[in-house]
């Protein structure tokens, strides 16, 4: 993907409330029916998603938009961008406006050879801490891909944008498996980028990553379990001995 300067995506309007102020269109992050942009709204950077010019006036995707905002701006999570307001904009319409997130996307990061250990860390706990809040919301949303997974000032914390979210009662198992799988095309894009071999992590990207359900972690912790270098069953013995340790202890004080 060729990414072309800030200043070349700039669009040209003037808002006559004198608000709005340096509209810029990110187009590394767009998606199927949307835009995203950045903004000054009252002088404050922003970031905006809006409808692609040829959906705006389509009430069914408008409500699609309606019910995205519906559901992420009560939503709460350090490693997934928050929702502040919706509001209609001149040029682009009914927007959803979120925090800013200054930084590069995780397929830039690939693309521009600048993957660090820090960033391989930052998947294993903080996109599992997004991916678990989710999941634990009842959030239906796209795939998760390098795309849509930010790194503020190119090493920072993550964040997920634009991944959109329907609430649901419940989740299927698709749901978490499928989760679970784009979490394994990820890990194995970026470990096939990184210098050195990561072979643990490798073996759990192949394992989140296969083509029958079956084989892939069942949900989000048992994911988090394999990562950590954690198993259910040592889990389990660990338990077993603390409780008859502390067993063994309350019987010698009781016959002291």
């Amino acid at each position: 993907m060729q990414y072309i300067s800030k200043e070349e995506r700039k669009i040209d309007f003037t808002d006559p409330q004198g608000k709005w102020t340096d509209l810029t269109i990110l187009p590394e992050w767009e998606e199927e029916f949307y835009d995203v942009y950045t903004a000054k709204k009252y002088g404050k950077w922003v970031m905006l998603k809006a409808l692609k010019e040829q959906y705006r006036d389509n009430p069914s995707y408008q409500h699609m938009l309606d019910r995205e905002f519906e559901t992420r701006h009560i939503l709460a999570h350090p490693n997934i961008v928050m929702v502040n307001d919706y509001e209609v904009l001149p040029v682009i319409g009914r927007a959803i406006i979120t925090d800013d997130v200054y930084g590069y996307s995780l397929r830039r990061l690939i693309d521009e050879k600048l993957l660090t250990p820090r960033i391989l860390h930052r998947l294993e706990t903080q996109l599992l801490d997004a991916m678990d809040y989710i999941q634990e919301n009842h959030l239906a949303h796209r795939s998760i891909t390098p795309e849509n997974i930010i790194f503020a000032e190119r090493g920072g914390n993550l964040k997920l944008i634009n991944v959109g979210y329907d609430h649901r009662s419940e989740l299927s198992a698709q749901d978490t498996v499928e989760d679970i799988h784009a979490y394994g095309t990820v890990l194995n894009e970026v470990l096939d980028n990184m210098p050195g071999q990561y072979p643990r992590l490798r073996r759990i990207a192949r394992i989140a990553a296969a083509g029958d359900p079956v084989r892939r972690f069942r949900t989000i912790p048992d994911l988090r379990l394999a990562i950590e270098r954690k198993s259910p069953i040592a889990i389990y013995i660990y338990l077993c001995v603390f409780v008859a340790a502390m067993t063994t202890l309350l019987c010698w004080l009781a016959f002291r």
